[in-house]
């Protein structure tokens, strides 16, 4: 697998933004707009979730891909799965975490990066309903959080699934956040999470009072002040130390048994390289790509304007193949 970013696109952070803003521009207007079709599941704990399906009828693969942070099914790098999973006649569906597919959920609770319950009842779900192979991705947080579930799953992952990957993972949280929360990050990345999580939360007050302390959460300035207020004590964790610690993917590598891919750019804004884990650490049934350039779920290719097909081609066709066994 290899990868160089164009010429026209130096450095980790125009390797991040263009692919967001321009890739998502192209797919979400015309024919290249994916005909989803919504599905709501009833949770468990009396919430609900969306999935949005793009429907391949007599397919034997699903893709299934579990978005970042404040993402969706027209996340552009959903998008561009989706033209992947068209183009191969793959079924393909995109399970929303809680409040993100434009309705706030109803529980006192919302979603983070170590959420492998939440990914454990989705994919069981799947399974129920899809006979075929099941081949998961997962993006940013989603990547952590599908990490995560692969480890406390074990042996039993591979009832589920046939094979996963987790794409620009911020797979050492603490790491990831110190980094999100410094410099030019902390200006452009951080203000724009938190302008969409703050309102989210202030919904999620208002449907449950007392939940968290309103003025405490009005007035944090980055990630590590966010989940400390909100995040971590609503999922169950003291503080977001304790969250990001016990929420993180790198120290249980080892334990995942079915193929895996971990895909990370060098120069990712977001991952700091020196963050990655080394082969040593991620065990028999992982492989790690990481190349040098990419930025965060970037990996824009072509000449300008460019395409962003080279994360569904590189991924789809690694999983498709390691996968090739069970199907």
């Amino acid at each position: 697998m290899k990868y160089i970013a164009p010429w026209w696109l130096p450095g980790g952070h125009a390797q991040t933004i263009w692919p967001a803003v321009h890739a998502r521009r192209q797919h979400a207007v015309g024919a290249n707009t994916p005909p989803y079709r919504r599905e709501r599941w009833p949770t468990p704990d009396g919430d609900f979730i969306d999935l949005d399906w793009l429907d391949a009828p007599g397919a034997h693969t699903l893709l299934v891909l579990f978005h970042g942070l404040e993402g969706s099914s027209s996340s552009h790098y959903a998008l561009a799965f989706a033209a992947y999973a068209r183009q191969h006649g793959f079924c393909y569906v995109v399970p929303h975490f809680r409040g993100c597919s434009g309705e706030i959920n109803l529980a006192p609770r919302a979603y983070h990066s170590g959420d492998f319950e939440e990914i454990d009842w989705v994919l069981q779900g799947l399974r129920q309903r899809h006979a075929g192979r099941i081949l998961a991705v997962g993006v940013s947080l989603g990547g952590n959080a599908l990490l995560r579930w692969a480890e406390e799953a074990g042996s039993t992952a591979s009832r589920v699934v046939t094979a996963l990957a987790s794409i620009s993972a911020p797979v050492d949280l603490a790491a990831s956040g110190r980094a999100i929360g410094r410099g030019l990050n902390r200006q452009v990345y951080t203000r724009m999470f938190l302008a969409s999580m703050k309102p989210k939360a202030l919904l999620k007050l208002a449907q449950h009072p007392g939940l968290f302390n309103q003025q405490a959460l009005q007035g944090a300035r980055d990630l590590h002040a966010f989940d400390n207020v909100f995040t971590a004590p609503l999922h169950g964790f003291k503080n977001t130390d304790d969250y990001w610690a016990r929420a993180s993917a790198k120290p249980h590598l080892a334990q995942i048994t079915v193929p895996t891919l971990v895909v990370n750019a060098h120069n990712d804004p977001f991952v700091p390289a020196g963050s990655l884990p080394h082969a040593s650490q991620a065990g028999t049934n992982v492989t790690l790509w990481q190349p040098r350039s990419g930025g965060h779920v970037g990996f824009a290719a072509g000449q300008p304007p460019g395409h962003v097909r080279t994360l569904p081609e590189q991924v789809g066709g690694w999983l498709a193949t390691h996968g090739a066994a069970h199907g």
